[in-house]
């Protein structure tokens, strides 16, 4: 029964090659870190498998029949391949190519994740990268799911390691700014408190972590927020405020700084906040992949903090 190419062992067409290179068994053993016998018995066993014979005798020496330049034609085809297959899994291991799918809410992307992705394609360009725009609530489904392998959420504290399903970190501390209508009684004040603003109609989530962190921010300035209007789009939020419907807490990453009718202020002594924060499906954050995305996303972090979304 013929032997199948498959059964060909990749390490004897090597030999082979290498005695094809370098014309003598003694010159291939050493190439190859063996002694002669070795490479006699592999040559010997592959002439067996592709049942016919590989050298011939010549003179004192040996050289290879007409089958065996055959049989290396089609080797080095096979072998040139191989090598390109270990040159492209070696960018896996070293997490320069494979695919990496990142889930943020809406303003993480221009401000984080667009800018973290451009430097990763810079510098692992055979990186593959999908974006998934999600509420911060539900990057924890997707992840569960296995729709992205990085999630971009947000808590109204820093995240502790309750939930063995995830890792996770903070990116960043994006500092609150209170949004006025332009004509409020403190549009004029250079630093507001919060509590001065209870009586106020406040306009946030329903549910989730931008309700969380609205309500823990006032809270913290010892009372409980009114809510007079349920929105989470920032430019329904801040159309409200201009029409005098009520007042919002504002994120800096929001970059609002350019709605008519809405006069920002920052709360210096109350210094609201919400912690941007990234997770992973636990373990996952080994793989070099992952890593660089993470390593991406926290350098375009630390740049934003120390720059625009510090306290004015």
């Amino acid at each position: 029964m013929p032997v199948k190419v498959t059964d060909w062992d990749l390490r004897k067409l090597r030999v082979l090659r290498t005695l094809h290179e370098l014309g003598t068994v003694r010159e291939t053993a050493e190439a190859l870190s063996m002694t002669p016998s070795a490479v006699s018995q592999q040559l010997s066993s592959l002439s067996r498998q592709v049942g016919v014979a590989l050298l011939e005798a010549h003179g004192r020496r040996v050289r290879l029949t007409d089958a065996a330049h055959v049989l290396l034609r089609h080797a080095d085809v096979v072998l040139a391949q191989l090598e390109r297959a270990e040159a492209e899994l070696d960018g896996f291991v070293r997490g320069e190519a494979g695919r990496v799918r990142v889930g943020a809410f809406a303003t993480a992307i221009p401000t984080l994740v667009v800018p973290a992705l451009s430097a990763l394609r810079r510098t692992h360009p055979h990186l593959r990268t999908r974006v998934h725009q999600a509420e911060a609530a539900e990057v924890y489904e997707l992840l569960s799911a296995g729709e992205v392998d990085i999630g971009l959420s947000l808590a109204a504290h820093t995240p502790g390691d309750q939930d063995g399903r995830y890792e996770r970190g903070e990116l960043l501390t994006d500092p609150l700014d209170v949004a006025l209508p332009a004509g409020h009684r403190m549009a004029d004040s250079p630093a507001p408190h919060l509590r001065d603003l209870s009586d106020e109609p406040w306009i946030y989530g329903a549910s989730g972590p931008w309700r969380d962190i609205t309500v823990a921010a006032c809270a913290q300035a010892g009372f409980v927020p009114e809510q007079g209007h349920v929105a989470s789009d920032w430019r329904a939020i801040l159309d409200m405020v201009a029409a005098g419907l009520g007042v919002a807490l504002v994120p800096r990453l929001a970059a609002a700084d350019d709605a008519p009718g809405v006069v920002l202020r920052t709360p210096r002594s109350d210094r609201p906040r919400r912690h941007v924060v990234w997770a992973v499906r636990a373990g996952s954050g080994r793989r070099p992949q992952i890593d660089a995305a993470l390593r991406a996303l926290t350098r375009i972090a630390g740049e934003l903090h120390s720059t625009t979304v510090q306290y004015k």
